[in-house]
């Protein structure tokens, strides 16, 4: 009963209770003739609790105490391999189960430890082992579960050398099994290795038709169909059916287990391919419009004509179908009708007429000929109504409408149009050649799409698919294209390191003609190995992981422009989306929300596929629309700020400013005003006095820096709110700030904002004295910090953009909800430190 109870537990996965029944049994009745039992059943338990050690070193000395080479003893050895197994030592395995293969009396353990002592001796590589053991389940015949005989077969089938084998012999072999009545349940198993065997033949038309077959028959093997969708998928994708492959691929992901590391394999493969078939399809459309475009008249036209012949061709073929099965629904229509109408007609006494031929009877007394004949007068004439003339071309059902004539209907055998028909527009010439570009900007930006896609698909064939041979293809066709000269370098480093692998002789030329043409470029650096060190910082990801650095540090002019070269340089390099994102924010800064806008719509469309892409699209949809909907005077300002107008931050006279901007501050013995140079655009800065409690403060303030003798500040100041100025950064709007004179206007604080009443500007008075600006400010204390303090000298901060704002962070002086580049955002995916 405690026995029943343990493996009770056991199968429940209730380990712990279930240790605790067998070592009760073990305590209370040690001489029981199950104890031998109860043991292995307790090692078992401590195996499943990874306690493998333990379980072999209790089994060994079980070993010992059996007398009788039993049942027992086979399974005590059985129970034994498999923990050598948990432990990896396949070798103690191993010899442990044929042991338990010879002394068990079950022939399913037998053929169970066969198969195991197969698969192990396929791990460790002994083929002619796995092989022989493999074929002596096969030997046991009806002995043998059916399910292990099939896998068997499959198992010797992996093994068979394709070149090598008699393949005669194979496929009469499996021809016999899928014949075998027996084996109707494991048919998906043997279609499968067929598929397989056909593969590895090199006829994948074949191998496609079992695997299709496979997945007709498919049981509850659900990884026996997640591989008969990825070989599929396979041979779709070396078919260049990118579309259709990926179909597979996502049905292989949904029969496989999502954890597991093919799984994960096969779910990056299926994301690569998302460019493969985008840039496929815009190479063979832009190809063929191209093609047609560079014909000769006569040429052009003689393609079409060819083209509307098999156009035609295939649609009378649809109309025949079509009309075929009009015809057999009518007749299935009106035979129901006529048995309905012979079970209502009542029953007459008269004999039944006698049958004569066919010739004699009257057209209407047959439904089946009168619904043909409906079929094909509505096919011929369309919905006429019934009055005089209807037979007219324009007295159909609707006077109003016209009806478009089919292939069969609207040319004549000749391929003339009968008279009074109108032809349909695709069966002309015209209506082709109307479509083709004819502007040379139009057809210019044709062959750079195909030019960039065509690069595109060798780099990704090359770095995600390790195709070289297809990388290698669209590569060569590229260059053979003229393409622009970005392009040119960057396609041929990548062939010469693809030649590298493929042919040496060609790797060879290719470096000799990049050093000629060239010699100065990094990649003639690279693969002349003049400079190993430089080669090694010039990386692609370390480029990125310096700008990014600079850009943090405040240096944004010298950045956009560095940024603009290396996007120039890296062109079709995974870093491309990062360097894009980082352009992003610098022209945030430099240019404003419209630019920084534009850009990430750029990067969404582009990219569409990347991280950046994809947080470039979040953006745009939840981010872009709160930040345009910013206004001036749409807040209640948290602090005031005096912005001073500065081009070049190095002038003399600017120089001077500051030093009196940060004496002043300097005077006034207050920790919240500080001071900052803020970038504006490419080629203006703000010089900034930060953190005036309200708006007569900094009027006051830049009064005293005007008219006080110590300071006598000659530039102009403007006074702005904290909140008004960071849209101002935003959106590059100090001009209509300045003109449009909103300091002075009213608050309008939005319906979700708190209400709060605006103070007049006060009046300019000359007799505002330095000490009443000092003690006013000295005894204010500000609503918020909205910048971290100077140092103790008061000296301005670094050039730091954005700086004086609160988030002084944020790209452009942008609110909390803006795009903060951040690490977490740009570098870390795909990027190691």
């Amino acid at each position: 009963a405690h026995l029943l109870l343990g493996k009770t537990r056991y199968y429940d996965q209730r380990f712990v209770p279930a240790l605790e029944a067998f070592n009760y049994v073990l305590y209370k009745y040690p001489y029981s003739d199950k104890i031998h039992e109860i043991k292995i059943w307790r090692e078992k338990t401590n195996m499943r609790m990874d306690n493998d050690e333990l379980a072999i070193n209790n089994l060994r000395r079980l070993l010992k105490e059996i007398e009788y080479k039993d049942q027992i003893f086979a399974d005590a050895h059985a129970t034994l391999a498999q923990a050598f197994i948990n432990i990896k030592e396949k070798d103690s395995a191993v010899a442990k189960l044929k042991i338990a293969i010879e002394f068990t009396k079950l022939n399913e353990e037998k053929a169970r430890y066969r198969f195991i002592l197969g698969q192990l001796y396929e791990q460790l590589g002994y083929k002619d082992s796995a092989f022989a053991a493999f074929q002596e389940i096969i030997d046991m015949k009806r002995k043998s579960s059916r399910i292990y005989v099939i896998q068997a077969h499959a198992k010797q089938a992996l093994q068979f050398d394709v070149k090598k084998g008699d393949t005669l012999a194979f496929l009469k072999k499996f021809d016999k099994l899928l014949m075998d009545r027996e084996n109707r349940p494991f048919l998906d198993v043997l279609n499968h290795q067929l598929g397989l065997f056909y593969e590895k033949a090199d006829n994948p038309d074949r191998a496609l038709t079992f695997y299709n077959q496979s997945l007709k028959l498919k049981k509850e093997d659900k990884y026996l169909e997640a591989s008969n969708y990825r070989n599929i998928a396979e041979i779709k994708f070396n078919k260049s059916l990118y579309e259709v492959a990926g179909k597979y691929y996502d049905s292989t992901l949904v029969a496989l287990n999502p954890k597991t590391r093919e799984a994960m394999a096969i779910k990056k493969k299926r994301e690569n391919l998302v460019d493969v078939i985008k840039y496929e399809t815009l190479v063979r459309k832009n190809d063929s419009i191209l093609n047609v475009v560079a014909m000769s008249d006569v040429a052009r036209e003689l393609f079409y004509k060819k083209h509307i012949e098999k156009l035609i061709a295939a649609d009378q073929e649809i109309q025949k179908k079509a009309d075929e099965k009009a015809k057999l629904d009518a007749i299935k229509e009106a035979n129901a009708k006529n048995a309905e109408v012979s079970q209502a007609a009542p029953k007459s006494l008269a004999p039944a007429p006698t049958s004569q031929s066919g010739a004699s009877v009257f057209y209407f007394y047959n439904p089946t000929t009168v619904a043909y004949g409906k079929v094909e007068f509505k096919k011929k004439w369309g919905n006429r109504t019934l009055g005089e003339n209807w037979r007219m071309a324009k007295s159909g059902a609707n006077a109003n409408e016209e009806v478009e004539l089919t292939a069969d209907e609207s040319l004549s055998g000749n391929g003339i149009p009968k008279e009074g028909e109108k032809i349909n527009e695709k069966y002309t010439v015209a209506f082709y050649t109307k479509q083709l570009p004819t502007n040379r900007d139009t057809i210019a930006n044709l062959i750079k799409d195909r030019n960039f896609a065509y690069y595109q698909l060798g780099i990704i064939y090359k770095e995600k698919f390790k195709e070289y041979a297809r990388a290698t293809n669209k590569l060569e066709t590229l260059l053979s294209n003229k393409p622009e000269e970005r392009l040119v370098l960057p396609s041929m480093y990548n062939l010469f390191k693809m030649y590298e692998i493929v042919d040496k002789s060609k790797a060879a030329e290719m470096k000799l003609k990049i050093s000629q043409l060239y010699p100065d470029s990094r990649y003639a650096q690279i693969i002349n190995n003049s400079d190993a060190a430089q080669s090694v910082t010039s990386t692609p990801e370390a480029t990125f992981m310096q700008l990014y650095k600079d850009f943090e540090k405040g240096m944004v002019r010298e950045v956009f422009t560095e940024t603009n070269l290396a996007i120039e340089q890296y062109t079709g390099e995974d870093i491309l989306p990062k360097l894009e994102f980082l352009k992003a924010n610098i022209l945030a800064k430099i240019k404003g929300l419209d630019e920084y806008k534009k850009h990430l719509n750029y990067i969404a469309l582009t990219y569409p596929n990347s991280k950046e892409g994809k947080e470039a699209e979040s953006f745009l949809k939840t981010r872009i629309p709160y930040l345009e909907s910013l206004t001036f005077n749409s807040e209640t300002p948290a602090s005031w700020k005096i912005v001073y107008q500065a081009n070049d931050l190095k002038d003399k006279s600017k120089i001077a400013l500051i030093e009196k901007l940060s004496k002043f501050i300097k005077d006034q013995d207050n920790e919240n005003i500080t001071l900052s140079t803020d970038l504006y655009t490419l080629d203006q800065n703000f010089i900034v006095v930060h953190g005036f409690k309200s708006k007569e403060g900094a009027t006051n303030a830049s009064i005293v820096l005007k008219e006080i003798k110590e300071y006598k500040v000659a530039d102009i100041p403007f006074i702005i709110s904290n909140e008004n100025y960071k849209i101002v950064q935003m959106k590059k709007l100090f001009e209509a700030y300045v003109s449009e004179g909103w300091l002075s206007k009213p608050l309008a604080i939005k319906a979700n904002k708190l209400k709060t009443t605006s103070t007049s500007e006060p009046e300019k008075s000359t007799s505002v004295t330095k000490e009443a600006v000092k003690n006013a400010l000295n005894n204010s204390q500000p609503a918020a910090k909205d910048k971290t303090a100077a140092d103790k000298n008061n000296t301005p901060q670094s050039n730091n953009p954005g700086a004086g704002m609160n988030n002084d962070n944020l790209p452009g002086g942008f609110d909390a909800p803006a795009p903060n580049l951040q690490p977490a955002q740009i570098i870390q995916p795909g990027i190691k430190k």
